[in-house]
């Protein structure tokens, strides 16, 4: 394949959070990774989220990426992410080496410790226990991905192929991020997260670039590093925008203390965008926000989800279109011109 441009490649992220049944989320969202193809875009990621509709939609992202592999030629299908200590690594391991052959070796495996407290018994363990959990579980997920026998002599079949070349970590901080880099995964950094409390005021780029930093120094002589930035990114025609931003404000206003970390009630929906990192308006309003972004220049692969904002498929579609018509150009962001073989 070739590239129209050589900065960080355009990704596309969904959480399947459409005001619609369980069958319809999944028919938009293989609707979208497919337009997504369409118009260029490098890897299309799914989010795994478990027992509540509102907070995802999809508790099993490799069932998910194997029917969109079967529907797609050529976009790359990653997990953001499999919420590793809620898993048997030796069971991710086996889904993900068959999602792999079923899809030609497109398959990105996103990995984190987090998510719901409340959702952790119901596998067998509890939230304080993620680390340690983790930690295991990657142990045993990583052996078998590189073709190795587990400590009972068991390997991987179906064969994996560079599959532990595609791992990636996502993290906060900068001790997680230099765990991945000296493990040579990728590093996945969120589309907002908590400020500090001496710093709420701190732009995103702030808090991550030392994050990159950390992941670069730790990472090993040779291996090439993955940085992949979320963002979220809801690009829209002028005359859409009204509407869009008076369904968006009640939305946001509801999560935007948790996404932070401070009090944001007294926020005009205009500050309130900046404080969780929304971007959200024509194409020149989005180029010139993100530009500003000094995480971007860092980053080899930038994803665009429309979540926190409350999109329709429609806006969803529309906003894809945008982001590889006229944003993706404007900020030198890589377009796949042509499909592989």
């Amino acid at each position: 394949m070739t590239n129209s441009s050589t900065g960080p490649r355009l990704g596309f992220f969904t959480r399947l959070l459409e005001d619609a049944p369980a069958a319809q989320r999944y028919r938009f969202a293989l609707e979208q990774i497919q337009a997504a193809e369409a118009h260029g875009f490098d890897s299309a990621w799914v989010a795994q989220h478990h027992f509540s509709a509102t907070e995802g939609g999809l508790p099993s992202p490799l069932v998910f990426l194997a029917h969109a592999a079967a529907q797609t030629s050529r976009i790359r299908l990653g997990t953001a992410i499999i919420t590793l200590p809620m898993e048997n690594g030796v069971r991710v391991a086996e889904d993900a080496a068959v999602t792999d052959v079923l899809s030609g070796g497109r398959l990105e495996i996103g990995l984190g410790s987090g998510g719901n407290p409340k959702s952790f018994p119901a596998f067998g363990t509890s939230f304080d226990q993620r680390r340690e959990v983790f930690a295991d579980n990657l142990a045993a997920l990583k052996t078998l991905l590189a073709g190795q026998s587990l400590e009972t002599g068991h390997a991987l079949y179906p064969e994996p192929t560079r599959l532990s070349e595609r791992l990636w970590q996502a993290t906060f901080s900068s001790g997680g991020s230099g765990a991945a880099g000296a493990a040579g995964d990728g590093l996945m950094l969120s589309r907002t997260q908590p400020r500090s409390q001496d710093k709420p005021e701190a732009t995103l780029d702030e808090v991550q670039l030392p994050v990159i930093d950390t992941y670069l120094a730790n990472l090993p002589s040779g291996v090439e590093p993955r940085i992949l930035a979320s963002r979220t990114a809801v690009v829209a025609d002028a005359a859409a925008l009204p509407e869009l931003r008076a369904r968006t404000e009640p939305a946001l206003r509801a999560e935007a203390d948790r996404l932070v970390g401070y009090d944001t009630s007294g926020l005009s929906l205009d500050e309130l965008l900046i404080a969780t990192d929304t971007y959200l308006g024509t194409p020149e309003q989005v180029i010139e926000r993100l530009a500003t972004d000094r995480v971007l220049n860092r980053a080899t692969d930038v994803s665009f989800q429309v979540h926190s904002v409350p999109a329709t498929n429609e806006t969803t579609l529309r906003s894809i279109e945008l982001l590889a018509t006229e944003v993706a150009p404007a900020l030198g962001l890589t377009l796949t011109t042509e499909q592989a073989a």
